[in-house]
């Protein structure tokens, strides 16, 4: 080969070392990429940490009209950690946010009514997004997903922002814009989610036991809660009585030896800045819920956001107590 030659085959060569290289950092992070139900995010590596669900699987039992969930949502070693559709709870889906017994409302316009007619009133809409269908309707009622995108990502650590709307009879009458920040740290998902709630009406979220922000587990297995003090054995709660909930903690675990003889959990951080909450985490339902109508009704005016701030630590072994706490003092500084 003459001289032209091996200079030109050197530029080749290193060009393509230079894009093998390339190519080998730009795997080496956090990915989003589309699949058949939604967006998965996968770490560096290649394992997959969650899917945010934005349509049914064709073929499910999901009986609530929304999907927008993070499912399935696994542990570092790959363990499935929510449920979907579940035979005791057909509307419960994964990681979500939803209320079961919800209003919106705005003045009522009665210029038509003549002298005699009302002095003031509202126009409202009940609803039901959780999916019971219970205390609200449910039809035309659904939590449509407006786009995901990955706002940034490296090999420690991927953000996104999530936009789905609050439908009733094909119009928004809310806006959910959630921030999610992933990294793994200490053999363990640490998962921050910040929800902006912004409602074109008036809103009114009704006094209930249970309902928002809610992680639904599986159950194929013992399973446990703990808090701060120790595994709970406080009385299950019930979606009738308010005050059976369990009291405001900084954070409860779910942890579940599987049948298969792997054990996992999550633990959920409450904000220092969210709303009062007490906890609806019966054990007999295997979902971790702080709920924000538990102490009474929460209002909303209109173009107001509602902030609702929550940190998963997702892992796989027993309650990873001193991570938490580490976690729970970072958020508090």
């Amino acid at each position: 080969m003459n001289p032209t030659g091996w200079v030109r085959a050197a530029i080749a060569l290193g060009a393509l070392a230079m894009a093998a290289r390339e190519e080998s950092m730009k795997a080496a992070e956090y990915t989003l990429a589309p699949d058949a139900c939604g967006m998965t995010l996968k770490a560096p590596d290649g394992r997959v940490v969650f899917t945010y669900m934005t349509r049914k699987p064709e073929k499910t039992n999901l009986a609530a009209n929304s999907t927008s969930c993070f499912h399935p949502v696994n542990t570092p070693s790959g363990e499935r950690l929510t449920d979907l559709a579940p035979g005791d709870h057909h509307h419960h889906r994964g990681v979500f946010l939803a209320w079961h017994a919800m209003q919106f409302q705005w003045p009522a316009d009665f210029s038509g009514f003549g002298p005699l007619g009302p002095t003031e009133g509202f126009n409202i809409e009940r609803g039901d997004f959780w999916g019971w269908g219970q205390f609200a309707p449910t039809g035309g009622r659904v939590i449509v997903n407006k786009g995901i995108e990955l706002a940034k990502a490296d090999a420690e650590r991927a953000e996104l922002e999530i936009v789905d709307d609050w439908m009733i009879g094909g119009k928004a009458f809310m806006r959910q814009v959630t921030g999610v920040v992933v990294r793994e740290e200490a053999g363990a998902y640490v998962m921050d989610l910040d929800y902006r709630l912004t409602p074109e009406r008036a809103l009114r979220l009704d006094h209930q036991a249970f309902g928002g922000f809610c992680v639904r587990a599986r159950n194929d297995g013992e399973s446990w809660y703990a808090d701060g003090d120790g595994k709970v054995t406080l009385p299950d709660p019930h979606y009738s009585t308010p005050k059976l909930n369990w009291p405001a903690r900084p954070w409860y675990d779910y942890t579940i030896a599987l049948n298969s003889g792997k054990t996992v959990g999550c633990a959920v951080i409450e904000h220092p800045e969210n709303p009062p909450s007490t906890w609806h985490n019966p054990r007999y339902v295997w979902m971790i819920n702080p709920c924000i109508v538990a102490g009474g009704e929460v209002r909303v005016n209109a173009g107001e956001p509602l902030r609702l701030r929550y940190r998963l630590v997702i892992h796989d072994g027993v309650t990873p107590k001193a991570l938490i706490e580490r976690l729970l003092e970072e958020w508090k500084r």
